[in-house]
């Protein structure tokens, strides 16, 4: 049986498609000050850090240890990071935390993608070395195939796609942190002209620059560090080949492994999530990837998708998925929510996939 481990509290910066001048550090300080503060708790009250974030968006190299000045030289601390977005890190610290021996987490991630003369050619780096980044293809072109796939399997319409769109970008107006806000209606969205065919430009995320960080406490800890914690019941990720050519670019099976695995279904597998999921803050960079990904969980229409503007609206990568967490999370905190559902994902063509399934007492 595994350790009650709780969000307790989560920050993150605004998303802009630029942060001039502003090093990994004085990315990463203002979230950590932050949720050292809304907790009361100092670096030497934390039993383990974990970071997530990549040395090819920084332009760097180790751009992760110099990111460890925002949580100080001193007193010595036990530190991991993950090649990844920050929610890949936070799991690590959850499984640190199940150990017992000691009480909270500090996850943080942080994400430039400015600096790159081509994000989208720079994210080939990911695909499979022998077949598919030879070609070059880049990360739009990759999407609009599995956009293409879907659309012709009959799986969802462009008006459909449009519509994730509008309903995301509405949503993130009153989000402060989001960095597009609001949209045309969706009969409108779809006269604009196609960035890559099928998908246009509202289809796709805004390069961002940003950070986010959250704190985890075990049981009673996190109970007097937070009125309302928001517990992780359950949390995995799984992973499918590399080789696009050898999936299914229409469907998300290591999304229904990994909420399974986290105990997001009921009595049958494959069907809605537990009764009772108020929110789903669900990491899809495209329009079509959300289509996916409810298709995977069995959401209903009366669970709040992406309240918070989701990807299409603000997508720092290595941070995107930590946000949804952090966003999920804060509802339960708030009382929005009593039960949430969390999930990020990493590498084309929604390659892996975590789920996070988060309640509140």
């Amino acid at each position: 049986m595994s350790r009650d481990v709780a969000v307790v509290a989560f920050a993150q910066t605004p998303m802009v498609r630029r942060v001039e001048d502003a090093n990994e550090v004085e990315l990463v300080m203002p979230v950590v000050t932050e949720v050292l503060r809304a907790t009361g708790l100092g670096i030497a009250d934390i039993g383990v850090t974990v970071s997530g974030s990549t040395d090819y968006l920084m332009g760097v190299p180790f751009s992760f240890v110099g990111a460890l000045d925002a949580v100080g030289a001193w007193p010595p601390i036990e530190e991991s990071h993950v090649e990844m977005d920050g929610a890949f890190a936070l799991y690590e610290a959850w499984v640190r935390l199940q150990l017992g021996d000691i009480d909270s987490a500090l996850v943080y991630c942080f994400g430039k993608s400015s600096p790159s003369a081509s994000l989208a050619e720079l994210l080939t780096l990911q695909l499979d070395p022998y077949v598919m980044a030879p070609l070059w293809p880049d990360a739009l072109s990759v999407a609009a195939l599995q956009a293409r796939a879907g659309l012709d399997a009959g799986l969802y319409t462009e008006a459909d796609m449009a519509a994730v769109a509008a309903r995301s970008r509405a949503a993130a107006a009153s989000n402060v942190f989001a960095q597009l806000k609001g949209s045309p209606p969706a009969e409108a969205l779809l006269q604009e002209p196609y960035l890559v065919a099928p998908l246009r430009r509202h289809d796709c995320p805004p390069v961002s620059d940003g950070s986010a960080a959250v704190i985890l406490a075990a049981g009673d800890t996190a109970r007097r560090l937070a009125s309302r914690p928001a517990w992780i019941r359950g949390i995995d990720h799984r992973i499918e080949t590399h080789s696009l050519g050898a999936r299914d670019l229409t469907t998300s099976p290591s999304t229904v492994a990994a909420a399974r695995g986290a105990g997001a279904f009921g009595q049958e597998a494959g069907g809605v999530p537990t009764a009772g999921v108020d929110v789903a803050e669900l990491h899809a960079p495209f329009s079509h990837q959300e289509l996916i990904l409810r298709a995977a969980l069995g959401l209903p229409d009366d669970v709040s998708v992406n309240p918070s503007g989701g990807a299409l609206a603000a997508n720092a990568l290595m941070v995107a998925g930590l946000v949804r967490i952090g966003e999920a999370a804060a509802r339960i905190s708030s009382g929005e929510a009593d039960r949430a559902l969390a999930h990020a994902t990493s590498g084309p063509c929604l390659q892996q996939n975590l789920v996070c399934l988060l309640e509140g007492e």
